[in-house]
């Protein structure tokens, strides 16, 4: 029998050059001196909302309204974020803001 084979006989190693100016894969944008972009107020809403949707705390989020979520939260006695409401409440006609992340998917 011969010798044990193993996977790097057919496929060599082969080690990348670094890209320009010592630019590598794992460095974050602020070693290398880049800025990250600052969310917008609208972005920081969203994501405020989203993380509501996943809180599964407050009940499913299926079949109903952001609002109508968190209503049915607060008479459940479930003290759901007072800060979700106050963005529900000033964007009423917006359906990114109005339905949860899963809305788009049928029952």
């Amino acid at each position: 029998m011969g010798r044990k084979r193993f996977i790097t006989d057919a496929f060599p190693v082969v080690k990348r050059r670094e890209g320009p100016a010592g630019h590598c894969k794992g460095k974050l944008a602020s070693e290398l001196g880049e800025e990250p972009q600052p969310l917008s107020v609208e972005e920081v809403e969203l994501e405020l909302l989203r993380q509501f949707d996943l809180a599964w705390q407050y009940g499913p989020c299926t079949g109903i309204t952001r609002l109508q979520r968190w209503q049915r939260a607060e008479q459940m006695g479930l003290e759901p974020p007072p800060e979700v409401r106050q963005v529900l409440q000033t964007h009423p006609g917006d359906p990114r803001f109005q339905y949860s992340l899963w809305h788009l998917y049928p029952l």
